[in-house]
């Protein structure tokens, strides 16, 4: 066993490395927002970012923490779909008052990923548009995988959600 003067000269020296980047508006803005509403004691929107920043401070113990609006909308879609299942399971064992505080708490969850910039369904319908008809006049076979990889590659460095484009690009197939 090691004596303790020996221990005490042993010092790892701890290096602590500070971060400089900013963090994503969406994050500054729900900050605000949670002190706005500690404030005000409005409880349902305060469980809803306190829900928020949960989601965000977990996914950033993993290997890829959101870094960005777009990753932090993301987590507010899962949340969305969650919301919605609840939906669907209170009103199936007629518990209305949980209905209604959940539609309340995606209502607020829709205000705060409508303010994350992304392309527009417009311009996504556009590219789709022009990758099938430019397919068609190729002879090239119209299939999903190959119209959603060029849309992505046109659309590259665009903010946008990918499931949209899926959507979008399914629909436009239909259709042609």
């Amino acid at each position: 066993m090691l004596s303790r003067a020996i221990l005490r000269s042993i010092r790892v020296p701890v290096l602590r490395v500070y971060s400089t980047a900013q963090p994503p508006s969406l994050i500054l803005k729900l900050r605000n927002d949670l002190k706005d509403a500690m404030r005000n004691k409005d409880t349902n929107r305060l469980n809803v970012i306190r829900g928020i920043l949960s989601d965000i401070s977990n996914a950033s113990k993993t290997t890829n923490p959101p870094s960005t609006d777009l990753d932090i909308l993301a987590l507010i879609n899962e949340t969305k779909t969650k919301s919605a299942a609840s939906i669907a399971e209170f009103r199936e064992a007629g518990r209305e008052d949980l209905v209604e505080k959940e539609t309340g708490q995606v209502t607020i969850l829709d205000i705060y990923a409508g303010m994350v910039q992304r392309v527009g369904k417009e311009e996504i319908t556009a590219v789709v548009n022009g990758v099938i008809r430019a397919a068609k006049e190729a002879g090239e076979k119209v299939d999903i995988g190959n119209v959603i990889k060029k849309a992505l590659a046109e659309l590259a460095g665009k903010p946008l959600v990918k499931a949209e484009v899926v959507a979008i690009a399914k629909e436009a197939i239909k259709t042609a």
